[in-house]
């Protein structure tokens, strides 16, 4: 792991120092094993509380706009496999209630939790989502989406016409790596409305945030329920480290 914590060079820091993220998402640690203080402030890395009091450390990131201002990282198909099988493990222990005929993934990081969150439930297959048009997709099945990490206009998400057919009066399991604004998984929503799928839950290993309550409703405007491994709130600069902001 790059990151060890405070180090002598953080000490007295006046702007914020980003590590490579390489070694990052490689391993859980126990709180007896955690090489950084679970407790603010934080300098490079973000000790993420997972179930059972384990942890997995995020890198930060500052925000385009404004450095003084980080999220969490976590880019699921760059970590270990057994940190994206652990993760998906809770997410399927979570999800369970929901009883989905069916998981959905979304790409691009979804679906790395997809087939592992609907084998341990069960199931022997799941629906990916895709950003790739096939020749034989259709405007339809299609609809624009952009995120937080990805705001360039103009992207499609797609559902293989061959499989919409499968999702209808199903109950449908969404997952994806994390939701913050909700915008990606909005748009998820409105594709699988015109599958005529029911959707029952969503599964994400990272909530960032609250803004997404008002965004991931069910045609009726019910709050659509969500399972979630760990939280990331977004942190401010102040005082030569970063403190969490209040989870709105």
């Amino acid at each position: 792991m790059t990151t060890t914590g405070p180090t002598p060079a953080d000490e007295g820091l006046t702007e914020p120092t980003f590590d490579p993220t390489t070694d990052y998402w490689q391993s859980i640690h126990t709180a007896e094993s955690l090489p950084i203080s679970p407790d603010p402030p934080y300098h490079r890395g973000y000790p993420a509380r997972l179930p059972n009091n384990q942890f997995l450390i995020l890198p930060l990131r500052g925000l385009p706009n404004d450095p003084h201002r980080c999220v969490a990282s976590l880019i699921a198909n760059q970590a270990s496999i057994s940190v994206v099988e652990s993760l998906a493990q809770v997410m399927a222990q979570r999800s369970k209630p929901f009883s989905p005929d069916f998981v959905v993934g979304l790409p691009t990081l979804g679906l790395a939790f997809a087939p592992l969150v609907a084998k341990h439930l069960g199931h022997t297959r799941y629906i990916p989502f895709g950003y790739s048009r096939k020749y034989w997709y259709t405007n339809e099945l299609a609809i624009p989406v952009n995120s937080i990490t990805t705001p360039e206009q103009g992207k499609l998400l797609f559902v293989d016409p061959n499989l919409a057919g499968m999702l209808k009066g199903k109950r449908v399991l969404v997952v994806d790596d994390a939701v913050s604004s909700g915008q990606t998984m909005a748009a998820a929503l409105k594709l699988l409305e015109r599958c005529e799928a029911r959707i029952v839950g969503i599964a994400v290993a990272m909530r960032q945030g609250m803004r997404w309550k008002d965004v991931l409703v069910d045609e009726e405007g019910k709050e659509i329920p969500l399972a979630w491994v760990f939280d990331s709130p977004r942190m401010v600069w102040r005082d030569g480290g970063w403190y969490p902001e209040p989870l709105n």
